[in-house]
């Protein structure tokens, strides 16, 4: 095998580990299946990359996480001991994760206590990612890759110019999943730490942000709240539920919320005063982000609290242009902050892949997003999925 796509198992999203800890603390029993889908359609078969997928697995399950790494945890003071001493004695589980193919489709299918099987997830999209890229022109994509970062940095050199609003433009790294390469996703960061530190601020990718001194970013993601669909709470109550688990493993750390598990209407009819004011902010991922923003802080505003107290985090498929229209259009009335992933890590010239792996079972219970984008629904139950929408009020997509 040449030189493994995994560098450490401290590679991943930061949020990996905090939904990992709340998880491990209050329901460590429980049982998940998770499924990789390819949303576009790739240059050749994802299916030809089975036997160098199976390799990267098999050294994925051999890897532990190193002293330094362990201690790297411990710093961040929302971790707590008892996970990272966990975290000493885990080991990924091979048996926990099948490859197959059927015709030109790659099928990658994991199983298993959700605490040994949750954490694959942005390594095999990595893994998939960095094998396909492989077979391409590097210098070529490099090359490309290294001018258009330029023009972004240029690009925000000039936006410095503007006239200042009430709150900073701030954007972070989430491209770890997406990504060209490790070594190019480090030269992006690297670059961008060093020429603009006054707006980029942080990753998500927590091995990075030990080795170069940057903010781990991250809190939570569909799966968490996803997981209460099938925890013994009533379905109604599951959003709810899973904000009340949060608060109570982070007690105001971790404070931004994601909002379209069922939908933004959804969520906000879940979340009132109490989890208003407990909860630093909001974070977009599916739908107008204009739309939702305005909801956020008309939210806010009939609740009579302060949105310039608050933040709005945007993370759906943002660039740098997108960023900064959003920030123009709300940065006088909420502070904001933009997860750009794909366009800065993956911008060299070749089209993306558009791969997830998603949370499809807990146990043994269908579970299932409803979001506000069309194509970004999860769900393999269709029965499940129209009473999720008929209890939420959730329209079903056109």
């Amino acid at each position: 095998m040449k030189q493994p796509v995994v560098r450490s198992l401290l590679e991943t999203d930061l949020y990996k580990f905090t939904m990992w800890q709340a998880l491990l603390h209050g329901h460590p029993n429980s049982h998940t299946e998770y499924e990789f889908v390819c949303r576009n359609t790739p240059a050749f078969p994802l299916a030809d990359l089975r036997e160098e997928v199976e390799q990267e697995l098999d050294h994925l399950c051999s890897m532990s996480f190193r002293d330094e790494e362990l201690s790297y945890l411990r710093s961040l003071r929302y971790m707590k001991s008892d996970f990272v001493d966990f975290l000493t004695v885990f080991r990924f589980q091979r048996k926990f994760i099948d490859v197959r193919t059927a015709g030109g489709t790659l099928v990658i299918h994991a199983s298993g206590p959700q605490v040994h099987v949750m954490g694959f997830e942005i390594y095999v999209l990595y893994i998939v990612n960095e094998l396909y890229f492989r077979r391409f022109d590097q210098a070529a994509a490099l090359a490309e890759g290294r001018t258009r970062l330029a023009a972004k940095i240029a690009a925000l050199n000039a936006f410095g110019a503007e006239p200042a609003r009430r709150f900073p433009f701030e954007f972070s790294d989430f491209g770890t999943r997406r990504r060209f390469s490790g070594a190019w996703h480090d030269e992006v960061v690297q670059r961008l730490a060093r020429d603009v530190p006054d707006y980029f601020k942080g990753t998500s990718n927590v091995y990075q942000a030990m080795r170069f001194g940057l903010i781990p970013i991250g809190t939570m993601a569909h799966e968490y709240m996803q997981s209460f669909q099938a925890f013994g709470v009533r379905l109604r109550d599951f959003q709810k539920a899973s904000l009340e688990a949060w608060v109570q493993e982070y007690r105001g750390d971790l404070g931004v919320a994601l909002t379209d598990v069922v939908g933004m209407d959804a969520f906000l009819d879940d979340f009132d005063l109490y989890f208003a004011k407990l909860f630093d902010g909001l974070r977009h991922d599916s739908g107008d982000p204009v739309v939702w923003g305005e909801k956020a802080i008309a939210h806010y505003a009939a609740l009579r609290i302060d949105a310039k107290t608050k933040r709005l985090v945007f993370s759906d498929g943002l660039n740098l242009d997108s960023a900064i229209a959003l920030y123009r259009h709300f940065a006088d009335r909420i502070m904001t902050g933009f997860g750009i992933g794909t366009h800065l890590t993956n911008d060299v010239g070749l089209a993306p892949l558009n791969i997830v792996m998603k949370l499809v079972c807990c146990n043994g219970q269908s579970v299932a997003k409803l979001s506000d984008s069309p194509g970004k629904t999860v769900c393999k139950d269709e029965t499940f999925l129209a009473y999720l929408r008929q209890v939420f009020n959730h329209p079903a997509a056109a």
